[in-house]
């Protein structure tokens, strides 16, 4: 007997707390409130959640079962994702597809993270780093890269000399998704940065610098998604989830690359990307997209996704998105909140919060005019779209 049939998904609440970089409080309290402000958003009850979905639990946030017996929850379909925030895509789509095949109704997909509880990333006494094959963002300790940034650092500057860029124009970055960032009332880095001041920051990894690096944060974020006809009943206006496209993984893949940039195990040729997320959204490409929203662990992550998803060409990506390019009345506005380089990072949820403020034209003074589709992209390969409910 076939699955089916499918049912169209959308966003129908969202609820993000307050962030910072050190709280008292505890990342299952951070998820609690998330949950809260979302139902509050939609107008639905706990009672009515029978799904959930996480990309991260314990030591930095809460595991599935663990929420669910301290919210009440009666949950029918759950999945956990490993534990690192690149896995949100993956989290809200398995969301995506257990509402399009009825296995749910109601699907909360939620993370409270605590990173000032869970101290340093990488580095020695990351345990992650002793995984066979090297650690889980790219660490390779046996080359004594102990760190995620040593990897997209060694990739930017494989790029750069590929491609005779300078690797200064990075700074493009940083400063135009902080300039967003002070338009936001709740974001965690408000204080100026222009390029005096991003050359007047350290190396963290040579040609990357500290503004160039996510933060750690303390914080949750929660989206609900329903069908689009239950949303249509609902409080707020339906953001539908239009196109996906996976997670992926192989030997011509390196999480912070483009595949073909000759990085660890790829090879030297790179490949013009095909990327069914478009076609499935009923899109043309990538120039339909009015914003984009990336997961910023490293400022180059931005370059990698605008030449994997054909924004623009092979080598050409650090100099089309400098002179506003990617900033609000821009080509491309990109990651309007701040990213994790300057809102807040509670491992990608931000994104998709933001996708869907911009979708229900409520993102204040970062407001992208005429936004109607927004995209949702990694530099490891998955993405998802977001439209207006036509």
């Amino acid at each position: 007997m076939p699955l089916g049939p499918l049912r169209q998904v959308a966003i129908v609440g969202i609820g993000m707390t307050e962030v910072s970089r050190v709280s008292e409080r505890s990342a299952l309290d951070f998820s609690a409130e998330a949950l809260r402000l979302a139902l509050d958003d939609a107008g639905l009850r706990a009672e009515d959640v029978d799904g959930l979905f996480t990309n991260v639990g314990y030591p930095l946030a809460v595991d599935y079962d663990r929420m669910a017996e301290a919210f009440g929850l009666s949950i029918r379909a759950a999945v956990q994702t490993w534990t690192h925030g690149r896995f949100v895509g993956p989290a809200l789509q398995s969301a995506v597809q257990a509402v399009a095949l009825g296995t749910t109704d109601v699907a909360a997909c939620v993370a409270g993270v605590s990173f000032s509880g869970l101290g340093l990333v990488g580095g020695a006494g990351d345990a992650e780093g002793l995984r066979q094959g090297g650690g889980s963002h790219g660490e390779l300790p046996h080359y004594g890269m102990t760190a995620p940034g040593a990897g997209a650092a060694m990739a930017f500057r494989r790029y750069c000399a590929r491609y005779g860029q300078e690797p200064g124009l990075i700074s493009a970055v940083p400063i135009a998704f902080r300039r967003h960032a002070r338009l936001n009332p709740n974001a965690q880095m408000t204080k100026p940065l222009e390029r005096e001041d991003y050359d007047a920051q350290p190396y963290v990894v040579e040609p990357l610098r500290r503004p160039d690096f996510a933060l750690l944060s303390d914080g949750g974020g929660c989206l609900l998604v329903t069908t689009v006809e239950r949303a249509r009943d609902l409080r707020q206006p339906a953001v539908v989830i239009s196109g996906m496209q996976g997670l992926h993984a192989g030997r011509d893949e390196f999480i912070f690359a483009p595949p073909g940039l000759g990085v660890f195990s790829q090879s030297d040729t790179r490949r013009v990307e095909v990327n069914p997320v478009y076609a499935m959204a009923g899109l043309a490409g990538p120039g339909d997209v009015d914003s984009l929203q990336l997961y910023d662990a490293f400022s180059p992550n931005l370059v990698f996704v605008l030449e994997r998803f054909g924004f623009t060409g092979e080598g050409e990506a650090l100099e089309w998105l400098q002179n506003g390019r990617i900033e609000l009345g821009g080509d491309l506005p990109t990651n309007t909140a701040g990213g994790l380089l300057s809102e807040a990072h509670i491992c990608g949820w931000g994104h998709m919060i933001e996708a869907a403020r911009q979708l229900r034209g409520q993102a204040g003074a970062r407001q992208v005019a005429d936004c109607e589709i927004v995209q949702w992209a990694t530099s490891f390969g998955d993405s998802l779209i977001f439209s207006k409910d036509r």
